[in-house]
């Protein structure tokens, strides 16, 4: 019988710490991340692993020179609250940054960054 509280015990505790640990991370973009496309997105997309918190999660696209790019009109997706979204204009050759910050469901804030580049058309 000890034997089972044990083990009953160590999932438990292994339980709480993996909830604990649940943070959203980014599964996927549109553009995906570190990619060179040859015509620039109306909008970049993210996809994180856990539900997003709108009132605290962002997105935004910066130039090559820091400058914010897109339409300041990031919003999590009323549907699938782990999409966040973000659009954008059209945007001459060159590589920019999307920088990411959300706050899970479950409070806990996670952020990064990555870069694509559009490709000079030929």
């Amino acid at each position: 019988m000890k034997l089972f509280a044990r083990i009953g015990g160590l999932l438990v505790g292994l339980a709480l710490s993996t909830a604990a640990m649940a943070h959203a991370m980014l599964d996927r973009s549109t553009p995906p991340v570190g990619s060179s496309v040859k015509v620039a997105p109306g909008r970049v997309e993210l996809w994180f692993s856990e539900p997003l918190e709108p009132a605290f999660s962002t997105v935004k696209v910066v130039d090559a020179g820091n400058r914010q790019v897109d339409a300041r009109d990031a919003a999590v997706d009323k549907v699938d609250r782990k999409h966040l979204l973000v659009s954008i204009s059209s945007l001459p050759p060159g590589r920019y940054r999307v920088v990411w910050r959300v706050v899970s469901v479950d409070a806990h804030a996670t952020e990064g960054d990555f870069t694509f580049d559009v490709a000079p058309q030929k």
